[in-house]
């Protein structure tokens, strides 16, 4: 039997999950799952569908591939499940992933090897292949830049996502104030992304103003 990427189960409860991110940016520790006891069952089959396809088993984390799906109700798998609080994050000691029915390994563990396969250190693998390779490449040549290793929420891996669909951060609010205050938050964030993309537009081709 073939092994089959990104499925496993929570060790206390033995029940199944599918790992959304092995890592997550600043808490390497620690890894996104939705267990699937409890889905839907269009949902519960849509995402198994999507873990056996082949997008599902290049994805180098699972939620890329849940940001170009959607459920049979037209919605976003990624943005469907953190809408509905069925993300759950959880400690990588805690999970065990299960790529055969034979074989199993802790999370924590796949993590390190994975890393020192890699040659970067566990909390650099929430940086995407791509990313780390163009790191190397930079350190090689002498060039100073910075490549930041956090992310303003789990499904950006670096802050060269910022071109991708943003879906926020799995979190629950005390009061309206409070979601409020969160919503500003991430508008600013915005803001300021926008503004950076403008003035790297203009250094790159400057407005031609209309006389």
């Amino acid at each position: 039997m073939a092994e089959i990427k990104h499925v496993g189960r929570i060790v206390t409860t033995r029940k199944k999950c599918i790992v959304v991110y092995r890592t997550l940016p600043g808490e390497s520790s620690s890894c996104l799952i939705v267990p699937t006891e409890h889905l839907p069952d269009s949902y519960h089959d849509s995402i198994i569908n999507l873990v056996e396809s082949n997008a599902g088993q290049t994805a180098y984390e699972f939620a890329e591939a849940m940001t170009r799906m959607t459920f049979p109700d037209g919605s976003t798998m990624l943005a469907a499940l953190h809408s509905q609080k069925r993300l759950v994050k959880v400690p990588t000691n805690q999970v065990e992933m299960t790529p055969t029915l034979q074989a199993s390994i802790l999370l924590s563990e796949l993590n390190q090897i994975i890393a020192e396969q890699r040659g970067v250190t566990v909390d650099e693998l929430s940086i995407r292949p791509t990313e780390q390779r163009d790191k190397a490449e930079v350190k090689e040549v002498g060039t100073v830049q910075q490549v930041p290793a956090t992310a303003s929420d789990v499904t950006r891996t670096t802050s060269g996502s910022v071109n991708e669909p943003e879906v926020a951060t799995p979190v629950s609010f005390d009061s309206p104030e409070a979601e409020a205050k969160h919503y500003r938050s991430q508008a600013d964030k915005l803001a300021k992304q926008a503004a950076e993309m403008r003035r790297k537009a203009e250094d790159l081709v400057p407005t031609k103003k209309v006389k």
